[in-house]
């Protein structure tokens, strides 16, 4: 899959199929859309594309207005956007950024500068909310109007259910946000993961816990830092790691802010995944994981984050999660059906 931030570049396609949204997630209305976009792409002999935004437009207004409570929680980073996309076989990405000059075009103004002279769109599809322009003025009906006028063709689809429940980016961020992560995965087609390169932290967690024998082999975990300030799910996770070894690697990972630690550490007040592996390969030894791409699974959600009153404390606190993680695992693998289940997903995603 192509990328290009902005459309003012060479190698972008002349003319496509477009759709346009934030695709926070990519669940699994999103991937029904851009199924049909492939379909109508490759039928008219164009390159099928998606014009995104970033930052999220909410996120944009909400901080010109000073109410970061506006913001909507993040369900997924970019990489992790831009890399479902090219899964779903989409062929090109434009991420746009999201400005005081964006938000103040008209209407008009968009079509005629972003989606004919810009995209070249032959054919747009958008959801059935779809709004866009000034004031979110422009609607469906104005689209397609300019659409017979401009010569391309525009088509909508419906809200897509799962069992009965609409599936969305808000009913993703409220499933994750209850630690729901069998509904999440259920909305979203897949188990909700996070990817990241791996940064260097404190190394303290090696420290906590660590043997008698030596230090440093302790709770080692893997930093992975998640863009977005209000992700959409936090706390403690029993998890799978892709990415240092052949085989998935099971472990717990917090996802937060870490309250128990110093707010001046070298990653103070950003909100990483530390993720504990409860079998560290050896062949990685202290150093290797650094720099890698790792893409963590967070399967089933233990408890909200804690904060502890001493690194003794948090010690105690750690050792209960791994055997709580440990059980979680022991007890999916007893249950054929529901593991069976998890396993094909796993599989699927390696």
């Amino acid at each position: 899959m192509k990328i290009f931030r902005g459309f003012h570049h060479p190698g972008i396609a002349d003319a496509c199929a477009l759709t346009i949204g934030n695709f926070d997630g990519v669940h699994r209305g999103h991937q029904a859309m851009l199924a049909l976009l492939n379909s109508e792409a490759a039928h008219r002999g164009v390159e099928s594309c998606v014009l995104t935004f970033e930052p999220h437009p909410r996120d944009y207004f909400a901080g010109a207005h000073h109410k970061p409570e506006l913001a909507p929680a993040r369900i997924g980073t970019l990489r992790d956007k831009l890399t479902e996309l090219a899964r779903c076989g989409v062929q090109q990405t434009v991420v746009l950024p999201f400005d005081a000059r964006l938000a103040a075009q008209s209407p008009e103004a968009f079509i005629d500068e972003v989606l004919v002279r810009g995209l070249g769109a032959r054919y747009v599809l958008v959801g059935d909310d779809f709004r866009f322009g000034r004031q979110r003025a422009g609607d469906y009906a104005m689209l397609d109007a300019a659409g017979q006028a401009k010569g391309f063709d525009v088509a909508r689809m419906n809200s897509y259910e799962v069992h009965g429940l609409r599936v969305s980016s808000s009913a993703v961020r409220q499933a994750l946000a209850a630690g729901d992560m069998e509904t999440a995965a259920r909305l979203l087609g897949r188990p909700y993961t996070i990817s990241g390169h791996v940064v260097h932290g404190r190394k303290l967690g090696r420290e906590l816990g660590a043997s008698a024998e030596g230090a440093g082999d302790g709770f080692r975990t893997l930093n992975l830092r998640f863009a977005h300030w209000k992700p959409a799910a936090s706390g403690i996770f029993a998890v799978l790691v892709h990415g240092l070894a052949g085989e998935p690697l099971p472990g717990v990972a917090n996802l937060g802010v870490r309250p128990s630690l110093d707010p001046n550490d070298v990653n103070g007040g950003r909100v990483l995944l530390e993720t504990h592996c409860l079998h560290w390969p050896a062949e990685l030894g202290a150093e290797g994981a650094y720099g890698k791409i790792v893409r963590v699974e967070l399967l089933h959600k233990l408890h909200d984050e804690l904060k502890y009153d001493s690194l003794d404390a948090l010690t105690t606190g750690i050792a209960k999660d791994c055997a709580d993680a440990r059980a979680y695992f022991a007890s999916a693998h007893a249950a054929p059906n529901h593991t069976e289940t998890r396993r094909q997903t796993t599989r699927d995603r390696i």
